[in-house]
């Protein structure tokens, strides 16, 4: 086998990051766990032993982790005073539960996917798929965490008024709102704070998500106004509503043109669906980019293609679906408006209506 060794030096070269990047995870996940990051936020330089005392943590397993940060780049270093300091930048990143930049919900997920090798490992063999309620725990709350600061970013300010009417319809008194799919609720919450005069209902197959989304609504004093049951996308209860949502999931299900028809049967007449989608190009050369990296990666390790393996009809669209696949399975379920409202550089928003 003849080969270039300069290319495999670089291709190495690469891989160390790549290494790094890996390792670097679980030392996120422990700097949000014990706050770290948080008693770095907005301080001026500080010693590992500064840090330790204002944490109450063994200074020596501080240092180290600080040094990993540093030599990451999540943090910087003053050699002279063997001091550190994280950017307010940073700070959005590592210590602002809300920022739309938080990142250590993915290493919640990422543990999953480390959990769940042996079960994809089984399902390659067999060709089955892996349900959603077969992954580990840290998925349901990582999922959580890292999608909840960008809906915040966005849902009520930016996504809802590009849907043609939908605003001023959930202003008005009664207005019925079903989120499928909903996990912990979080998208609903926010929509039942932003809309007052709105009435909202959380469906999820996954009853103990349902059970931690009955928890988000009392904690977020809307309880009176959301009621979250277990529902699946295809016979969730109820009808005559003024807007469905799915967040992120269509792709996930085994018969999304299932789910389509069963939304066009409990929407009004002139009702909208609001389906939130990651972003992705038709083509797969489109996607071979740094956000195509992680969904497809995701799409593989976690719930999507497994996921929709598991389900009867296992369509199995993947996270990378893609507008025109998406219109394809709306349309053959009866809708016949379809558009996209807005986008972001990881979410594309349709609207689709009777």
């Amino acid at each position: 086998m003849q080969y270039d060794e300069q290319k495999i030096q670089d291709f190495m070269t690469r891989m160390v990051g790549e290494f790094g990047a890996v390792a670097s995870a679980p030392l996120i996940a422990l700097g949000d766990r014990l706050g770290l990051y948080k008693a770095m936020k907005e301080q001026d330089w500080m010693t590992s032993e500064q840090l330790a005392e204002r944490t109450g943590f063994a200074e020596r397993y501080v240092r180290e982790w600080l040094a990993a940060q540093a030599a990451s780049g999540f943090i910087h270093y003053e050699a002279g005073s063997a001091r550190y300091r994280l950017d307010n930048e940073m700070a959005m990143c590592f210590a602002e539960k809300t920022s739309p930049t938080f990142i250590p919900g993915f290493c919640d997920c990422a543990k999953a996917m480390f959990r769940g090798l042996p079960k994809l490992e089984a399902a390659f063999r067999t060709g089955l798929g892996v349900g959603w309620h077969e992954q580990h725990p840290s998925l349901f709350k990582g999922t959580e965490r890292f999608f909840r600061p960008g809906y915040a970013a966005h849902l009520v300010d930016e996504w809802i008024p590009a849907l043609d009417g939908v605003d001023a319809r959930l202003r008005q008194g009664g207005a019925r709102v079903a989120d499928v799919g909903c996990g912990h609720g979080a998208s609903t919450v926010l929509m039942a704070q932003a809309y007052p005069e709105a009435i909202f209902f959380g469906f999820d197959y996954h009853e103990p998500s349902i059970l931690i989304a009955r928890d988000r609504a009392r904690e977020a004093g809307v309880a009176d106004r959301v009621r979250f049951e277990v529902g699946s996308a295809q016979q969730f209860p109820g009808g005559d509503y003024d807007l469905v949502t799915f967040f992120d999931c269509l792709h996930d299900m085994g018969d999304p043109a299932g789910a389509v028809a069963h939304v066009l049967r409990t929407l009004k007449p002139d009702g909208s669906w609001m389906i939130v989608e990651p972003f992705a190009n038709d083509r797969l050369e489109d996607n071979l980019n740094s956000v195509g990296r992680v969904y497809y990666s995701a799409s593989t390790m976690m719930i999507c293609t497994a996921a929709s393996l598991a389900q009867e009809g296992g369509r199995a669209l993947g996270a990378q679906a893609g507008e025109t696949r998406l219109r394809e399975v709306v349309n053959s379920g009866g809708f016949t408006r379809f558009r996209r409202a807005t986008q972001t550089p990881f979410n594309l928003v349709f609207q689709a209506q009777a």
